[in-house]
């Protein structure tokens, strides 16, 4: 593999990157390189940082990892 090679297939990874925080409808959350467009069906959530930082507001945000529409299917359950 050459190093022009690697260097696509690391391009998401390299230190010193921004990175933003998305969330699609099921609020769930997803790392996105900042100089990239947000994909359809997602959503900026207004915060960027390095990889390490965006990772620990969504360890922090995303606190239960069901899908929007099971939690509130689940909700109406219980009544």
């Amino acid at each position: 593999m050459t190093e022009q090679t690697s260097a696509r297939v690391n391009a998401y990874t390299i230190d010193g990157d921004l990175f933003k925080v998305l969330i699609n409808d099921e609020e769930q959350y997803s790392i996105w390189p900042e100089q990239k467009a947000v994909p359809a069906g997602w959503h900026e959530k207004g915060f960027s940082g390095s990889k390490e930082e965006v990772a620990a507001y969504i360890d922090q945000h995303w606190t239960d990892m069901r899908p929007a529409s099971l939690r509130r299917a689940m909700e109406a359950n219980k009544k």
